[in-house]
């Protein structure tokens, strides 16, 4: 091989290099890393005749040095009723609220330049018709426009806005269980906007005397706490496209969507690794493996239609740190408490619980599953020992 080879196997050894350290520092940039938040929403109007829903919230670069866009930004609302909602009217308004903003008479949102400070926006969401009464939610999706390293990339921010609050008395119906009684609480649809302990307080303190259990169902949780994903917001890879189908149809990860967002958790070694494991188990007679393998939050993603709308079109994983929201729970109201997986199937399962509540006494009184699998909305389950049944 004389000089020029030699030199020209060095220059294409020195280009391989070059384009592998791109693709590196490709693949380990952020792109068009921009969060919209969820925000603060307050029902300014509540007239029979007109509501005003507005929201307050922030645009927030996550990356350290880029400059991300936003050309775009229009939002689309879908009423949930317990009637007909023909004749309402809904009209939307975006107002940029960020340091040196003209917010528009015409409504026109002109193109923004997030850098490293936040830039906060407001939504007005007006709605009116001849009656309103049976508006039960507003379901509000902010569609916007990212430009930048990564191109001009669609995303969207759904926030739900619960429109009708039962009052505490509402819920009277008392039943008879093992060793207790239950009472079935009805509240308004949850959503990100409440805490947990607040929903205590409102709806669950003045049908309480001391010694009460409240239990909480774990999706109502997981939604207050906003883990909840839209499924064309998931992108399924190479791993959740083929392993889905080895799930059973019943399974939440039979999906590739939802066997994607347990892989945006844990990862997709761990999951391969998991079922490639759980699956030589099953062949000797030991289920279950893959689950215990691939963590917690396996067993509890509900994927798309696995709770009430408009949740029926999100994936909804299981709830985060059950037992500090236990404690604050017991610490603020002085109420014992449980968050609990519970199913007309008869199964009960217990995420966490306060120390002075046996397994055995929750298992007794939610076996029959007071609160519901269908659309009761009555996420929160009031529990009266009989006979001392907690000690």
């Amino acid at each position: 091989m004389g000089i020029i080879g030699s030199i020209a196997i060095a220059i294409v050894g020195v280009a391989v290099l070059l384009l592998l350290a791109l693709e590196v520092q490709y693949r380990r940039r952020p792109g068009n890393k921009l969060e919209l938040t969820a925000g603060n929403w307050q029902l300014e109007v509540y007239e029979p005749r007109r509501y005003l829903l507005v929201g307050e919230l922030e645009f927030r670069n996550l990356t350290q040095r880029l400059e991300i866009m936003v050309p775009e930004i229009w939002v689309e609302v879908k009423l949930l009723s317990a009637d007909s909602v023909k004749g309402i009217t809904t009209s939307t308004q975006v107002i940029p609220r960020y340091k040196g903003a003209n917010p528009r008479a015409d409504g026109y949102w002109e193109g923004h330049i997030v850098k490293r400070d936040v830039s906060p926006i407001e939504i007005q969401v007006e709605i009116q018709g001849a009656d309103l009464s049976a508006l039960k939610v507003a379901w509000i999706q902010i569609n916007y426009l990212t430009y930048g390293p990564q191109g001009r990339f669609p995303k969207v921010r759904h926030v739900i806005v619960p429109l009708t609050f039962p009052l505490p008395e509402e819920s009277k119906n008392w039943r008879p269980a093992t060793n207790a009684d239950v009472l079935p609480i009805r509240t308004h649809l949850l959503t990100h906007l409440d805490n947990p302990v607040e929903v205590v307080q409102r709806y669950v303190l003045p049908n309480a005397q001391p010694g009460d259990v409240v239990t909480i169902g774990e999706t109502p949780l997981a939604i207050m706490q906003g883990r909840f994903r839209h499924a064309a917001d998931v992108k399924p890879g190479w791993v959740a496209r083929r392993l889905c189908y080895l799930f059973l149809p019943t399974s939440s990860l039979a999906t590739a969507c939802g066997l994607q967002t347990l892989i945006d958790i844990v990862g997709p070694g761990r999951v391969l690794t998991a079922f490639l494991v759980g699956a030589i188990a099953k062949v000797f007679g030991k289920p279950g493996v893959f689950y215990q393998l691939a963590g917690e939050q396996a067993r509890l993603i509900d994927d798309v239609t696995g709770t009430i709308p408009p949740y029926d079109q999100f994936i909804v994983l299981g709830p985060d740190k059950p037992q500090a929201v236990v404690d604050q729970i017991k610490r603020e109201t002085g109420l014992s408490a449980a968050i609990v997986d519970v199913n007309d199937l008869q199964a009960v399962k217990i995420l966490a619980s306060s120390p002075d509540i046996t397994p055995a006494f929750l298992k007794q009184a939610l076996i029959k599953n007071p609160a519901g699998n269908a659309d009761e909305q009555t996420p929160v389950v009031l529990i009266r020992p009989v006979k001392s049944a907690v000690s």
